[in-house]
């Protein structure tokens, strides 16, 4: 009964009205409309963004908790996970190879995203008195829009969705992992997971951004030459692959995921939903997490939030989603069922490797594992930030020890809903964080002409 009530949400949220859903039209027009409004920023100015992600411009004097790498990696360690790797092939599994191609359209048009949110989240900021910074999309809307029940709704739907896609998805996928490849009993994992994740979390965003700027690259790192070992191996079905991705984006195959009668809005769809689960463009979560920057240039953090998408989306799910076209794996059947999530990647993983043997399943074990774990420990920065503001500080330990608790639960819970879940708690922080970057699009256009009409000297250190 609770999945039937969860799915019939999810499908109000993303599929209403089935012809156009308004969320496709939301997440993608609003890309459009933003990305036209600042001059394809995320274009012109990504030699800048890659300047001030590589420490060029950090003053350690700034106000802020973090450094820009760090920031970036933080948010990085959230959306870099499960999303990269049963996220696309539960994707390419209902809606066919063709909705790689709307998952590169959502990563895109969601940089201008990222930067407009990120811009607007380190105006708005808050300082507290202990000098730790806040921010995020409930400041903006309420600072910039006046509009505080809107940000209420906001905060309120980013620390529920903390426990769902940030926690619950991550450690049952991880616990289920780890059962079938090892026999660990899902109990131990979820024990294991939340008393390490404890230990970060507790120590708040300066211990997060420590453990996150070593974990984010590292995992990034060993997945993506994994992935560019098997397409190497079969460069010559590449471009095969890529004729594939773009005949079934606008004319999809009859029969996806079991699903017959499949057409090019339901691709369409999965593209567009995967491709936010991805990278979490027009969701305002990164902006939580980039608004520790120590900066006192907005626009400047916008465009480190900009490389986001681009690793993400463009780079690593375009990998994931290529080694499970080209191996087969999307057509795949075990015992009549055609594979789906994980297991799909891992398959593709140890057929694309096939001089490792039955090892090149574990580089998706292992990617599970650091990816979820670094999902897990951002996202509970996004929720107690969310609750800081809905709450107050003392709150804010209460939520850890729960965010913890709610971990175990999620490993060991039969938790056949918790995408459906995910993709509820998508929908509700989406649409508050849209209307906002809509209504305050003047003011970061106006600020970035401001930024960039100023030359920018980077800092120099004694």
């Amino acid at each position: 009964m609770i999945k039937s009530l969860i799915d019939s949400l999810a499908e109000i949220v993303w599929n209403f009205p089935s012809q156009m859903p308004l969320m496709v039209i939301l997440l993608v027009g609003t890309g459009i409309f933003i990305t036209f409004r600042m001059g394809w920023v995320q274009i012109r100015r990504l030699k800048h963004a890659i300047d001030v992600t590589r420490g060029l411009y950090d003053n350690p004097a700034d106000a802020g908790d973090i450094t820009h790498f760090q920031a970036l990696s933080t948010a990085l360690s959230a959306t870099i996970g499960i999303g990269n790797i049963a996220g696309v092939a539960t994707a390419i599994h209902y809606g066919g190879p063709g909705v790689l191609f709307w998952m590169w359209v959502t990563g895109i048009f969601g940089t201008s995203l990222k930067f407009t949110e990120c811009t607007l989240s380190m105006k708005y900021r808050r300082i507290n008195p202990d000098g730790s910074a806040s921010g995020g999309p409930m400041y903006y809307i309420e600072k910039g829009l006046g509009w505080k029940p809107l940000a209420v709704i906001f905060a309120a739907g980013a620390a529920v969705c903390s426990f769902g896609i940030g926690n619950s998805i991550q450690a049952f996928t991880v616990a289920d992992q780890l059962r079938s490849d090892f026999t660990i009993p899902t109990w131990f994992t979820g024990l294991v997971l939340s008393t390490l994740v404890a230990i970060v979390i507790i120590g708040g965003i300066k211990r997060i951004g420590q453990v996150t700027r070593i974990l984010a690259p590292t995992m990034t790192i060993i997945y993506v030459a994994g992935g560019l070992t098997i397409l190497l191996i079969h460069a010559d079905k590449i471009p095969a692959t890529f004729d594939l991705i773009f005949k079934y984006a606008f004319s999809p195959p009859g029969m996806v995921g079991g699903f017959a009668g499949s057409f090019f809005m339901h691709t369409l769809i999965w593209g567009v939903k995967r491709g936010l689960f991805s990278n979490e463009a027009g969701l305002g979560s990164a902006a939580i997490a980039h608004s520790a920057a120590k900066t006192k240039e907005p626009v400047r953090e916008g465009a480190v939030a900009m490389m986001g998408p681009y690793i993400d989306t463009i780079l690593i799910c375009t990998i994931t989603g290529l080694c499970i076209i080209i191996t087969g794996a999307w057509t795949v059947t075990v015992d009549g069922q055609p594979l789906n999530g994980s297991p799909m990647t891992a398959y593709a993983f140890q057929h694309g490797l096939a001089f490792l043997g039955s090892y090149g399943r574990y580089i998706i074990t292992a990617g599970v594992l650091l990816f979820a774990t670094s999902t897990m420990i951002s996202w509970s920065y996004y929720g107690d930030r969310s609750v800081q503001y809905l709450f107050g500080n003392g709150a804010v330990m209460p939520y850890r020890y729960i965010y913890c608790i709610v971990l175990f639960i999620g490993a060991v819970a039969k938790l056949e809903a918790v995408w459906g879940f995910g993709d509820i708690g998508l929908g509700v922080m989406t649409i508050p964080n849209l209307i906002a970057i809509l209504a305050l699009s003047k003011i970061t256009k106006n600020i970035t002409n401001d930024y960039f009409s100023r030359p920018q000297v980077p800092y120099k250190r004694k």
